[in-house]
């Protein structure tokens, strides 16, 4: 039986780094709350000898989730590029570049509404949403501690009800995309988090966002571009809105 693991594919690989296409509807790692398949499970079927790789995270459960070869991650909807680290060297050069902000991100989003900015920045920061601990908010009445927070978005294409986006996210929060969108009012398309009430537009039944591209430098100090192509829903979305 095909799984989502199944589905990925590799986008670049040299010995100490590799980048995937993510599919949709997958998770990276474990959240301890249930068992199901990951990114990770793929890792270490692929590369077993990843598993000392990387630094294992504690949940507010107390338990602790092994990441090997995970240095960032993008949400179970979301589709697109993801970089792992097969070696220490190679976890060790991508987290401090993503410290540092020297990696550069590129996500595509159908959002509700008409953006009327050609191009914007929305520097809010983030902290738990006071209403659902679900969420994350850059809005008034957020609770918990305010993580500093950037966003660049510039418009692709606008139509009827909603606008297409490229979106350069400057730092890595948590839903930073979906909830800095939903804080300027243009919630991504299908978000059944951040705009439960909103009519799911152009066929998508997910989350309507796409990490089109990541630009880094590998660990013999070249500067490395890689680029997911669009997902099924995105192709249909934009051969009917062309």
């Amino acid at each position: 039986m095909s799984t989502k693991i199944d589905d990925i594919k590799i986008l670049y690989e040299d010995k100490d780094i590799v980048a995937i296409n993510k599919p949709a509807g997958l998770i990276v790692h474990p959240d301890g709350k249930k068992k199901e398949e990951s990114v990770i499970d793929w890792v270490l079927a692929k590369y077993p000898e990843t598993k000392d790789v990387g630094e294992p995270i504690e949940m507010t459960s107390g338990e602790t989730i092994q990441r090997p070869g995970i240095v960032h991650r993008i949400d179970r909807d979301t589709s697109g590029v993801l970089l792992i680290a097969k070696t220490t060297e190679g976890f060790d050069s991508l987290k401090e570049q993503f410290h540092d902000r020297k990696i550069n991100k590129n996500y595509l989003a159908f959002v509700y509404g008409n953006v009327k900015q050609d191009r914007g920045m929305i520097d809010r920061p983030i902290a738990r949403s006071s209403t659902d601990f679900r969420l994350w908010s850059a809005q008034r009445g957020s609770r918990g501690e305010k993580r500093d927070a950037l966003t660049y978005y510039s418009v692709i294409k606008r139509g009827d009800g909603f606008t297409y986006l490229r979106v350069m996210p400057k730092t890595g929060r948590t839903h930073q995309i979906r909830v800095h969108l939903k804080a300027i009012h243009h919630p991504i398309v299908s978000d059944s988090l951040y705009a439960p009430n909103k009519e799911k537009l152009l066929g998508f039944s997910r989350v309507a966002l796409h990490a089109s591209n990541i630009e880094f430098v590998n660990t013999t100090g070249e500067k490395i571009s890689v680029e997911a192509p669009l997902p099924e829903d995105f192709v249909r979305a934009l051969s009917v809105i062309s």
